[in-house]
């Protein structure tokens, strides 16, 4: 197996090639690893221009449960306060200029997921704006897409329906690095950009083929697998159903206390053709917390036979779709706020537009033809992909 190198490892051995001037700060959490084990942040804290420290949603330490917000906190390791990216409303999710001055870099280095809805892309974004403002020099350290790099499913996310969960035009799995993607957004922000790129990965690899150890990005992005069906069960945060929060199998398995899951799985095998590389397994579980908290929830649990042909978002459009066919009273859409924003449904911020909520209960809703209207989107996407990929 080649080992794959990240780009925090190449700007520790190479600083002068990607940073400007003598100060620096970073945006990272707990999956922030250089190649030795250690933590970024111990190789910078001896660092003397080392002054600033900014933590993503979930915190610096990966501890806090989604959408909870993090209050600013002293880090043990460098003793630096810890500004909070995701606080108590949406203006936190943009670092105060103010907090910049006296900086000549500002290092990004966060694993990501690969698919639209994680956040971690967003607070790149919005670094990248302020530090164009405040005239800051932003590094970002690339790291793999752990679902590969290739594969790209779904629709994109139409203007009125951006959020912090789809603030570009990106499918629900994008198939680019972060570095590949802050090059894409920095044709509308500006920057000064600097990406540190990767060696050792190509596009085809997925995480557990780059010899790299897997840090759960987030509370309740456990393993690979979990980010391997992430890309459609996200989806489920936008309904009434439990999408496995609160269990040891979040993501790959969904239920409700009202589901019959024999039932269900025996309906969705009928889409069997259209759905490859899964089968479905019922399921019972009970949520410690979130939705349906200490509720027996009957449902299904996904095993992905051949990741290859997988197709996280139609399996899960295929479950809501039977889901509604068969339980169209039951099932209902999430109407708290979301992510910040509370006039416009969560799952309509998640798929990306209206389309999917209008459509799922009517008569001849159609698996094929709603992955036949991604085609033209997708084939437009891809080709404005191909100017930013670095691998």
């Amino acid at each position: 197996m080649t080992r794959t190198v990240s780009g925090i490892d190449h700007l520790l051995s190479q600083p002068e090639k990607y940073l400007k001037g003598k100060t620096v700060g970073l945006v990272v959490n707990h999956t922030s690893l250089v190649g030795d084990g250690r933590h970024s942040i111990a190789h910078f804290k001896s660092h003397s221009g080392f002054t600033a420290l900014f933590a993503p949603e979930h915190g610096l330490y990966g501890t806090a449960q989604d959408m909870t917000p993090i209050a600013d906190e002293v880090d043990p390791l460098s003793g630096l306060k810890i500004k909070s990216l995701y606080g108590e409303n949406e203006a936190s999710l943009v670092p105060d200029p103010a907090l910049l001055e006296g900086i000549d870099n500002l290092v990004f280095d966060i694993q990501d997921v690969g698919a639209r809805y994680y956040t971690f892309i967003y607070t790149m974004a919005n670094c990248m704006t302020i530090c164009q403002q405040a005239g800051v020099r932003m590094v970002i350290c690339d790291r793999p897409n752990p679902i590969n790099g290739t594969s790209v499913e779904g629709n994109l996310v139409g203007e009125p329906w951006r959020s912090f969960v789809g603030q570009y035009a990106l499918p629900n799995r994008h198939g680019m690095t972060v570095g590949e993607l802050a090059q894409m957004f920095n044709d509308d922000i500006h920057c000064d950009l600097k990406v540190v790129p990767m060696t050792g990965w190509c596009r085809e690899m997925w995480y557990d083929q780059t010899g790299m150890v897997w840090t759960p990005p987030s509370p309740n992005m456990p393993t690979l697998e979990t980010a391997i069906v992430y890309p459609g069960m996200c989806l489920i945060e936008g309904t009434r159903l439990s999408e496995g929060r609160g269990t040891t199998l979040p993501f790959e398995q969904i239920g409700a206390p009202f589901i019959d899951p024999n039932k269900l799985a025996a309906q969705l095998e009928t889409n069997s053709h259209l759905l490859p590389g899964v089968f479905f397994r019922p399921q019972y579980f009970k949520p410690m917390f979130q939705k349906h908290a200490g509720e027996i929830c009957a449902g299904l649990q996904f095993h992905i036979t051949d990741r290859e042909k997988f197709k996280p978002l139609l399996t899960t459009l295929a479950l809501l779709h039977t889901i509604a066919e068969i339980y169209p009273d039951q099932l209902q859409w999430r109407t708290e706020p979301y992510e910040f924003v509370s006039d416009r449904l969560a799952i309509d911020l998640l798929y990306g537009n209206e389309k999917l909520r209008e459509t799922l209960f009517k008569p001849g809703f159609s698996l094929e033809e709603l992955e036949n209207s991604w085609r033209e989107e997708l084939a437009s996407f891809s080709q404005l992909r191909q100017e930013y990929l670095i691998y």
